[in-house]
């Protein structure tokens, strides 16, 4: 099943093991389970500690496994292969019932053991999604800390039916004892606040009776993380708040431009920046939304969601941009019903169905031709008369069999049966004639919009919302700077916001020698 590098890696991290382990399979005559068998026995010669048994049918699903420490029960179950970007959470998963630490906070996993009840988790997963493991994982750690938790992990691929039957039509999809818990990308952290409930509570009171900082960073992406080097490195007193550390970064699929790295990936490339920023003397806060920011005694004060303040000598925003919305009737309705945002997520759902992708810059002649490869037919819409993506994409558009293009088309609905998409409707701008598209599903892919709602009437702003700066990041508030996206700095690129974060880091470090 593992090509040769595949087993050398396993073996490798397999050394770090020291408690033996034991795979339970369920299996039947399916292709997918010779499969699973196959991996199962490269992983039991991969260490003498792990011991492997494959049963007939059974109570769970057909193939799975469970992966157990002798003697319990409640370990991590994978329904389908733990493949492709599943991979490394298998790993995981063998190490971490192997004995080997998780690399997790002991407060998080003290929280986690104290969890009261009974906690039943399915995640929908596809192996081609970037953003599933991160949930998976999170999932798994929670199952062999608690034995009142339990999870599994399900790849849509194999279990057709029941992404069919729960009209599953995004992934990541978590279910709790039965019931929907959340789609998407979810940190541990956001898993644990939204089942101890006294948890948000309790770190509101934490983190309201910190110091004050020299320099408060809102914000994690690239632009937060650079400037959190950079204040650091000066020595100076910081902190960053943010709502998820890595910030758009997490939902970035490959990073080919980022001088000196030559390729990664979005979620690789956001834990080494958390990983460089805690190398430093920098109290990260994470889960933390701001809520409004005001001048208080000579300081900064940042009111955040969770009911929580802080206070600093100096602030720099890097709060960055979300997807922008094309904001018609029905695409509120549908979310994660057909209507998604991530097309290398979302895609392998669509196999063999009609999607729509909005938008004609880079994202969305990129999106269209990735689509093309895995459903029947994909519908490209434009509000402007041309294309706006690099010309070598358009080539490889027009080069393919099953992509229509609308030009000067106005998206005007996303229509539906009430539970999931059947139709877009779009307005010709030439000619004001209305037509509707039948299709599953539609991908939005339109730009993106900062996140400075939480800032109106405080600092200025553009009239696309974009914080003001000047050359060194100062904003129209004094001791307030800004970096990266979320601000009027031109070309929205990872490798610019962490420039521009590191100079906002030395503007407000001036700003406190001169103050």
């Amino acid at each position: 099943m593992l090509d040769t590098n595949l087993k050398a890696q396993l073996s490798a991290y397999l050394e770090r093991i020291s408690q033996p382990v034991e795979i339970v399979a369920s299996l039947d005559d399916s292709a997918a389970s010779a499969e699973m068998s196959a991996l199962l026995k490269d992983i039991a010669e991969a260490s003498p500690l792990m011991k492997v048994s494959e049963t007939r049918g059974g109570p769970h699903r057909t193939p799975s496994f469970s992966i157990n420490r002798p003697g319990e029960n409640h370990g991590p179950r994978f329904a389908g292969l733990p493949m492709g970007h599943e991979f490394t959470s298998l790993v995981l998963a063998l190490l971490q019932i192997g004995g080997y630490p998780p690399k997790v906070d002991e407060a998080v996993l003290e929280q986690i053991r104290s969890l009261d009840g009974e906690f039943e988790f399915e995640v929908y997963v596809s192996l081609t999604c970037h953003n599933c493991p991160d949930v998976v994982q999170a999932l798994n750690l929670m199952a062999i800390q608690n034995p009142r938790i339990k999870t599994t992990m399900v790849e849509g691929g194999i279990f057709q039916d029941e992404i069919q039957e729960r009209q599953i039509m995004g992934v990541p999809t978590v279910f709790l004892n039965g019931a929907m818990f959340g789609n998407g990308r979810m940190s541990l952290e956001e898993i644990l606040a939204k089942i101890d409930t006294g948890g948000t509570e309790r770190e509101a009171k934490k983190i309201s009776a910190k110091d004050p900082f020299d320099v408060l960073i809102v914000g994690g992406g690239p632009a937060g993380a650079a400037a959190a080097v950079y204040a650091a490195r000066k020595g100076i007193r910081t902190g960053v708040a943010s709502e998820r550390f890595g910030g758009q970064v997490l939902d970035t699929l490959g990073i080919e431009n980022f001088v000196s790295v030559k390729e990664t990936e979005g979620p690789k490339f956001a834990l080494a920046l958390e990983e460089h920023v805690r190398t430093y003397d920098v109290d990260i806060m994470n889960l933390q939304r701001a809520k409004s920011l005001a001048p208080v005694d000579g300081l900064i004060e940042v009111q955040l969601e969770s009911g929580a303040s802080l206070k600093s000598r100096s602030v720099i925003v890097t709060t960055g941009a979300r997807w922008r919305n094309i904001n018609v009737p029905g695409e509120k309705e549908y979310r994660n019903k057909g209507v998604a945002y991530c097309p290398h997520c979302d895609g392998p759902l669509f196999k063999g169905k009609r999607v729509a992708v909005i938008g004609g810059g880079n994202s969305g002649v990129e999106a269209a031709i990735d689509l093309a490869g895995i459903v029947a037919h994909v519908t490209l819409v434009e509000f402007d008369t041309k294309l706006r993506a690099d010309a070598v994409l358009q080539r490889k558009l027009a080069s393919l069999p099953n992509v229509t293009t609308l030009l000067n088309a106005q998206t005007t609905e996303v229509t539906g049966d009430g539970q999931r998409v059947n139709g877009l409707a779009y307005k010709d701008r030439a000619t004001g004639e209305s037509a509707n598209v039948e299709l599953e599903g539609v991908f939005v892919q339109i730009g993106l919009v900062p996140n400075t709602e939480w800032l109106k009437g405080t600092v200025e702003l553009s009239r696309h919302g974009e914080i003001i700066v000047d050359a060194k990041g100062q904003t129209s508030l004094p001791g307030v700077f800004a970096a990266g996206d979320v601000t009027t700095v031109p070309f929205k690129q990872i490798i610019i916001a962490a420039g521009d974060g590191a100079k906002a880091a030395l503007g407000a470090f001036d700003h406190l020698m001169r103050n």
